[in-house]
């Protein structure tokens, strides 16, 4: 399929054109030429529309398709529709499968039943075999068979040794370790942020700290082991000022946030919705500010959506019986966007595009005259309702239906294939 992109605004730092307002045609899959019009005889899919604006493919580096093993909340082809509605042309799938992702075998299952797909698939393995942190996973022979870095998810790796092991091993091959920070004999069964809104309504709280002394730790053993570390899931003030800290210093950590932690804080957990419950929890708006502040000087590398697909069973219970975690891809860019602040879109977009490549170490996707079209189509100003007819997932738990966003996806292009929302 050949596609025109009539009059787009090209949101991308890394191309010339990152700025300008231009046609954009792509070939066979190739974008051929970038100017300001375009005048074509040939057959053309024309996608044109006020506001338009179009970067670099956006690629979500934490998402849990719940494939194999709980396929009842998601699964790979359900999981990328949900991707490509949210503007997403690859994600990073997290090891929280059953079995996990734990050796060569569940790598290619993923490779193998995502490899023609509109949306790049991406296995992120285990660090340690069952994501129980006592003993290494086949971690070199996943990277060969396509892992793209290591992580026992929402499991704190708590044993220092073994990380510090898992680090020194990934070094050799150039591996990257990712890291949740949360210190479970400190947070233990808590329900929400520990705070002014935890004490009103009576719920245990999650202090800052048990992510806080985690993240500490995590950083001195990837300075003693002079290896690259990622810190994942960062949701506090004091977490963002570490790892300022330790990037000042030169050490090799990158670190992501996630979408709701940027937009959303612990009082709307008033009304104890479930699918307000969340791992790392809701914050204060402090340091939501934090965080933003963090993304604007590069302290945070990269934006996640966190999409956790939870069962009805596992959310329509008491608060303290629900199980953690919302689906976002869907909703990711419209909570962002209406809620930036201070953010410029060029920084928000370089945290969904460029930024969890770099920090992956994939090529990036470009708009320049050449590179293969890997696109995402949006209006920045666009209003619009978030509906339970823009989910693609299984599941629903999300606390967005209804609400109204500003900020709408438009469309994907990548591998030849194109796909528009409605």
């Amino acid at each position: 399929m050949n596609i025109l992109i009539k009059q787009a605004r090209i949101i991308d730092s890394n191309s010339s054109h990152n700025g300008k307002t231009a046609d954009v045609l792509i070939e066979n899959g190739i974008i051929t030429s970038i100017r300001a019009k375009i005048t074509t005889d040939k057959n053309v899919k024309v996608i044109e529309a006020g506001n338009l604006h179009i970067s670099a493919g956006w690629m979500d580096m934490q998402v849990n398709f719940c494939d194999p093993g709980y396929e009842h909340k998601e699964d790979l082809q359900t999981g990328m529709r949900s991707a490509a509605a949210g503007g997403f042309t690859a994600v990073a799938i997290t090891s929280a499968t059953d079995p996990p992702i734990h050796s060569k075998a569940q790598v290619q299952y993923i490779r193998n039943n995502t490899e023609n797909s509109l949306v790049d698939v991406y296995p992120i393995a285990a660090t340690t075999v069952n994501r129980e942190g006592k003993e290494l996973s086949e971690m070199y022979d996943m990277q060969q068979a396509g892992a793209i870095a290591f992580s026992d998810d929402k499991n704190t790796i708590s044993n220092a040794g073994i990380l510090m092991r898992a680090l020194l091993y990934s070094k050799n091959f150039d591996g990257l370790v990712m890291t949740h920070c949360d210190d479970k004999s400190i947070s233990q069964d808590g329900q929400m942020n520990e705070g002014e809104s935890s004490t009103k309504l009576g719920l245990k709280g999650i202090p800052a700290l048990a992510e806080e002394l985690m993240i500490g730790r995590n950083i001195f053993l990837a300075e003693y082991t002079a290896a690259p570390l990622h810190i994942s899931n960062v949701s506090t003030q004091g977490g963002v000022e570490l790892i300022r800290g330790a990037k000042a210093k030169g050490l090799k950590i990158t670190a992501s946030a996630n979408a709701y932690n940027l937009a959303l804080d612990d009082t709307l957990l008033s009304g104890f919705d479930s699918n307000y419950k969340l791992n790392p929890p809701l914050r204060t708006k402090n340091d939501i500010e934090a965080l933003r502040k963090g993304l604007s000087d590069g302290t945070i590398d990269a934006i996640t959506s966190d999409h956790r697909p939870q069962d009805i069973e596992s959310k329509d219970v008491e608060f303290d019986h629900a199980s953690n975690g919302m689906i976002g891809l869907e909703s990711a860019f419209g909570l962002l966007n209406t809620n930036r602040g201070r953010l410029k879109l060029e920084t928000l977009i370089d945290a969904l595009s460029t930024n969890p490549r770099t920090v992956l170490k994939l090529k990036q996707a470009v708009i320049r005259e050449g590179e293969v079209a890997n696109i995402t189509l949006f209006d920045p100003d666009r209003e619009w309702t978030f509906e339970k007819k823009h989910i693609q997932s299984k599941s629903s738990n999300t606390p967005f239906t209804g609400s109204r966003f500003r900020g709408k996806v438009i469309g994907v292009i990548n591998k030849k294939q194109l796909s528009l929302n409605k």
